[in-house]
C-alpha cells in the first residue's frame, strides 16, 4: 500500500481531530454502542500524539423533537462518558426551530460540536425541503447556518451536503460558500446527488472543486471509502482536509484501526477471522442490551447488522437467517458457536457494503425547483418530529 501522511491534525472550532477521520451519522447505526466499538479500535490503531482519534457523529436528530424533548430522541443524544468531543448532527428546516435547538445544546452542555444534516436522500425528509433538497433553497440554508451559527455560541457548527439534487441542479458550490459567510466552521461533501441515492460512483472530482472553491475552511470528502487505502486515496487526489466514513465501516468497526494507522504511515491492515468477528458481534449487541435496557431488545436491534459481519464468510444460507432472528444473547452465541470459527478474513469482503442502489426519484415539495431563493413550499409541518433519519 502506498502511503499519504495527511495533515496529522483536523482542526473542527477547538477539536483537534487526529487523524482528519470522522464517523457518519448514519440512522439507527451510530447510536453510543456502536461509536464506543468504533472509537475503541481508533484507539487501538493510535499512536502517541495530541487530538483525539477521529470524530464519532451520532445519528440524525431532528430539531424539532429535540426542542420538544421527545424520550426517544433525548436517549439518542445520551454519550458514553469517554466520549470527547461528543458530535450531535442536526435535521431541521425551519431557522428558528434549529436556532432553538441549538442553543438548548450550546446552554444544556449536550454536546461539543454540532452537524447540520444537508445530505440525507431518503424520501420522506426530501419531500419535506430537507436534508439533501434543502441546500437548492439559498436563502432558506443561508438563514437556518445563521440561527445555528449565532445559537452555538462557543460550540462549532459544520454541516455535510450532497452535491445537489441532480445533474441540472448542482448546489455544493453555493452552498460551501455561504457556509464560510454564515461562519461554518468546516463542511463535508458527499460525492452523489440525491437523485443518485447510493448508486454509481462517487464524483471525488466535485470535492476537489469545493475545497478550491472554499479554501477558508476544512473539507472532509465522503462516498466510497471502502478501505484505508480509500481514505488516503481520497485526500491524495482531492486535497481534502479529512474523510466521512459512512458505510465502508458497516460490520467492520475496526476499519477506524486501519484509518488510524494508515495516516500514521502504517501499513499493517486488520484482518480478523471469524472467531473474532463473532466475538465483536456478541459484544455489539452487549452493548445495545445495555444501552436500550433490555438485553432482548438489543439482541433485536442488532439483527441489521449480522449480514455485514458475515459478508464474505462461508456461512450458508440457513445459519444467516437464524442468526438474523435471534432474540437472547445465548442464542446469539450458540448459533454463532455452530460456525467454523476458524475461517480467515475472506478476500473481497472489504468492498461495498450497506445500500448501494440508487433510486433517480427524486421526491420533493410542489414546485420546490422553481425558484431557488424562494422559500415557498416550506409549511410549519416540515419539521420531522422524530429522529434517527
Amino acid at each position: 500500500m502506498s502511503t499519504l501522511l495527511a495533515p496529522p491534525l483536523l482542526r473542527i472550532g477547538p477539536h483537534l481531530v487526529g487523524p482528519p477521520v470522522v464517523l457518519a451519522p448514519m440512522a439507527g447505526i451510530t447510536n453510543a454502542p456502536f461509536r464506543t466499538l468504533c472509537r475503541s479500535y481508533a484507539e487501538r490503531g493510535a499512536t502517541e500524539g495530541p487530538g483525539s482519534r477521529g470524530l464519532f457523529v451520532s445519528e440524525m436528530i431532528t430539531s424539532r423533537a429535540l426542542v420538544e424533548r421527545n424520550e426517544r430522541t433525548m436517549r439518542l443524544i445520551h454519550f458514553d462518558a469517554t466520549e470527547r468531543p461528543r458530535s450531535i448532527q442536526l435535521y431541521g428546516v425551519d431557522p428558528a426551530t434549529v436556532g432553538k435547538a441549538v442553543r438548548m445544546i450550546a446552554e444544556e452542555d449536550l454536546a461539543d460540536h454540532i452537524d447540520l444534516n444537508f445530505g440525507c436522500p431518503v424520501p420522506k425528509v426530501t419531500r419535506r425541503g430537507g436534508g439533501s433538497a434543502l441546500p437548492y433553497k439559498r436563502n432558506l440554508l443561508r438563514a437556518i447556518l445563521r440561527e445555528a451559527v449565532a445559537g452555538a455560541g462557543h460550540l462549532p457548527v459544520t454541516m455535510k451536503m450532497r452535491k445537489g439534487i441532480d445533474d441540472d441542479h448542482l448546489t455544493y458550490l453555493d452552498a460551501g460558500r455561504i457556509a464560510v459567510e454564515e461562519g461554518v466552521t468546516a463542511v463535508a461533501l458527499h460525492g452523489r446527488t440525491t437523485a443518485q441515492h447510493y448508486g454509481g460512483t462517487a464524483d471525488w472530482d466535485a470535492i476537489a472543486r469545493l475545497k478550491e472553491h472554499v479554501p477558508e475552511i476544512p473539507v472532509l470528502g465522503n462516498g466510497d471509502i471502502w478501505s484505508a487505502d480509500d481514505a488516503l486515496r481520497m485526500v491524495r487526489e482531492t486535497g481534502c482536509d479529512g474523510v466521512v466514513v459512512g458505510r465502508g465501516c458497516l460490520g467492520r468497526p475496526w476499519l477506524f484501526a486501519d484509518l488510524v494507522a494508515a495516516f500514521a504511515g502504517v501499513t499493517d491492515h486488520h484482518r480478523p477471522d471469524l472467531r473474532e468477528v463473532a466475538e465483536v458481534m456478541v459484544r455489539h449487541a452487549t452493548l445495545l442490551g445495555e444501552w436500550l435496557g433490555d438485553p432482548s431488545r438489543g439482541v433485536i436491534d442488532f439483527r441489521k447488522h449480522v449480514a455485514w459481519y458475515l459478508k464474505g464468510f462461508a456461512v450458508g444460507s440457513e445459519a444467516r437467517r437464524r442468526l438474523a432472528i435471534t432474540s437472547s444473547l445465548d442464542e446469539l452465541r450458540a448459533g454463532l458457536d455452530e460456525l467454523d470459527l476458524d475461517q480467515p478474513w475472506p478476500a473481497g469482503a472489504d468492498g461495498p457494503r450497506g445500500r448501494t442502489a440508487g433510486n433517480n426519484r427524486v421526491v420533493l415539495p410542489d414546485g420546490w425547483l422553481r425558484d431557488p431563493y424562494d422559500c415557498a413550499g416550506v409549511g410549519e409541518d416540515a419539521e420531522l418530529d422524530t429522529s434517527g433519519g
